[in-house]
């Protein structure tokens, strides 16, 4: 019987931890794992991206849709740095992954050789909480051991890099002896108590209050019904940060929606007149969208006491399991009698709907990129798992789309890094092969990567029990969102030089590959597209022509934003007809009555 290789007891070490999938590209940095994968009959299953940024994506997105490890891998050098992008995407949004990586053989280190890269230097800050090289066998159990658990742990990226020499070692265990370091398999984690002192203080604060706002972000979404619970008796309105939004249902009359930039009216007129803040499971990071300083009393509660009292002046910051302080919380809060704050809440929610439905429907040449969003908002699958891009899309993403159900949904949050939607859709299909996934991505995300992906799609979804994954591109032949930001924060017009796009046909493309393709050259095509794109029998792609001139207005757009924008449209900016024509439309639905709700 051959001897086991350091690179099969990788593997083999891997399938112990429950890893399924390992997100790659190969590379003979990487020659002696990828052996290995060939006598493991491909356990764990090597998922082939078609870049290692993607494979780093990819790992994100499986980790983000099934709360478990994603892990990736690369060869050295050039493999290795291409990795960086999707790992910081973990790092800041605090998924965790594990990246594998090769390296020049140890003999060579040092030694100016080809793809050698100081890669312990490299992955530094990216993979700060945990970064180790395997240089000897015996190193190997408890250098994957630490990785996984401290990624899981710290909900962040970690990195091993192996030479490529030691891969093909023969693997030989830790002994009882001085300096060895052995190690064990799996970790039992306890639920975090909350300070009893602290809740029965929060609580009194909270009574207290009679006009109270809800803040939660992505660490909320275990403890949806005790977020109810807790909104219910405090009469309070939920607002929900980015990565927060599949965190409460949006069906629900007293969730206002997102918070900040690419956030709702009724959100940000909640948090300029409440007088009580409890901010549960986020770090929304955009501190002029919250209360002004001394306006509310708040309370905090975070499982992680390195993103604790941040943001705002709160008298309260508890470190705790979510669920577990909302369920302490309880007992102790009044339900409160005055209900008006409460209906003045959901009165502003309703309308607010009413008025996303009414811009979507606005005519635009030739569709409004809004209407793309509602269609589907009215036909999204209750199991759906929704990736959208960084641009536009996130506009639409954050305003149009109602979650119901258990549909999930995520984006670059921090990062916001463009190119994520198409592979982390892919790695929520390997998460969740049994559920439709759709994908939102601009035209400039998808001539960056996601044309590429589509071949992964295309290699792979006969694998999926649930063949459905729909990528709906915004084809506007523009890079939407530097454009108009150029205009609302520099007041400069477009320059065409950077922001034009080439004129692609996706749908084209698609169908070369053996995809379902679909072209949308009018609003009324929508419906049916997606009708169609959701009972396909395989990958869809959508390919819209959307209206670059509607303007992703912001429901709190300052003077001097719109300021901004009109003296860039003087300036010679070539769509200022366009934009000034459909801006007055838009703007419009928030003011115009609404029907059975003229009153309003």
């Amino acid at each position: 019987m051959a001897s086991q290789t350091v690179a099969d007891y990788l593997l083999s070490r891997l399938r112990e931890w429950g890893i399924e999938n390992v997100f790659a590209f190969p590379g003979d940095g990487i020659n002696g794992i990828l052996a290995s994968f060939g006598k493991a009959d491909n356990k764990p299953k090597f998922i082939q991206a078609r870049h290692e940024e993607m494979a780093a994506f990819e790992a994100v997105g499986y980790a983000k849709f099934t709360g478990r490890v994603g892990v990736c891998m690369a060869t050295s050098g050039p493999g290795a740095i291409h990795l960086l992008n999707g790992l910081y995407d973990a790092k800041l949004d605090h998924v965790p992954v594990v990246a594998i990586v090769g390296q020049t053989a140890r003999s060579a280190m040092g030694g100016a050789y080809q793809q050698e890269v100081d890669l312990l230097t490299l992955f530094k800050d990216v993979a700060s909480d945990y970064i180790q090289m395997v240089t000897v066998p015996e190193q190997l159990p408890n250098v994957l051991d630490r990785a996984i658990r401290i990624a899981l742990g710290k909900r962040a990226p970690t990195a091993i890099i192996i030479p490529s020499d030691v891969q093909e070692l023969e693997y030989a265990p830790p002994t009882h002896a001085f300096k060895m370091v052995p190690s064990s398999m799996g970790i039992r984690w306890p639920e975090i108590q909350p300070d009893d002192e602290a809740i029965r203080g929060a609580a009194e604060l909270l009574n207290a209050g009679s006009k109270v706002a809800m803040l939660i972000g992505q660490g909320a979404r275990g403890a949806a019904a005790e977020v109810r619970e807790v909104a219910d008796l405090l009469g309070a309105g939920v607002a929900k940060a980015l990565l927060g939004k599949d965190s409460l249902p949006d069906d629900l009359p007293y969730v206002t929606g997102s918070i900040g930039l690419l956030g709702t009216r009724p959100s940000y007129e909640m948090m300029a007149e409440c007088d009580t803040l409890l901010t549960v499971g986020s770090s929304f990071p955009y501190t002029q969208f919250m209360p002004e300083e001394g306006q509310a009393r708040g309370v905090q509660i975070d499982i992680d006491p390195g993103m604790i009292g941040l943001r705002y002046p709160y008298e309260f910051n508890i470190v705790s399991d979510a669920s577990a302080a909302l369920r302490a919380l309880i007992p102790h809060l009044r339900r409160k009698e005055d209900r008006s704050w409460r209906e003045d809440i959901e009165s502003k929610v309703a309308r607010w709907w009413e008025t996303m439905r009414a811009e979507a429907m606005v005519e635009a040449d030739p569709v409004n990129p809004m209407r793309l969003f509602s269609e589907l908002s009215d036909r999204l699958p209750s199991n759906a798992i929704v990736t959208a891009d960084s641009g536009s899309s996130a506009n639409w993403y954050a305003r149009q789309l109602q979650f119901r159900g258990d549909v999930r949904g995520s984006l670059s949050g921090n990062l916001a890094t463009m190119g994520p939607g198409v592979p982390y859709a892919i790695g929520a299909k390997f998460g969740h092969p049994d559920r439709p996934v759709i994908a939102f991505a601009g035209d400039g995300a998808m001539q960056m990567n996601g044309l590429n992906e589509l071949i992964t799609i295309q290699r792979y979804w006969r694998e999926w029990a649930d063949p459905r994954l729909v990528v709906a591109i915004l084809h506007n032949d523009d890079l939407n969102q530097v454009t108009w930001e150029m205009r609302a924060m520099g007041g400069a017009p477009a320059f065409r030089e950077s922001q034009s796009l080439p004129d692609v046909d996706y749908a084209a493309i698609a169908s070369v590959l053996g995809l379902g393709s679909i072209s949308v050259t009018s609003p009324d095509q929508l419906a049916s597209a997606w009708e169609k794109a959701l009972s396909a029998d395989r990958p869809t792609v959508l390919d819209v022509r959307t209206d670059p001139d509607i303007p992703p207005i912001p429901p709190h757009a300052t003077f001097e934003q719109a300021l901004n924008s009109a003296k860039a449209m003087a300036k010679g900016d070539d769509s200022v007809w366009g934009v000034i024509r459909e801006g007055i439309k838009t703007k419009a639905q928030e003011f115009l009555p609404h029907p059975g709700n003229e009153s309003s």
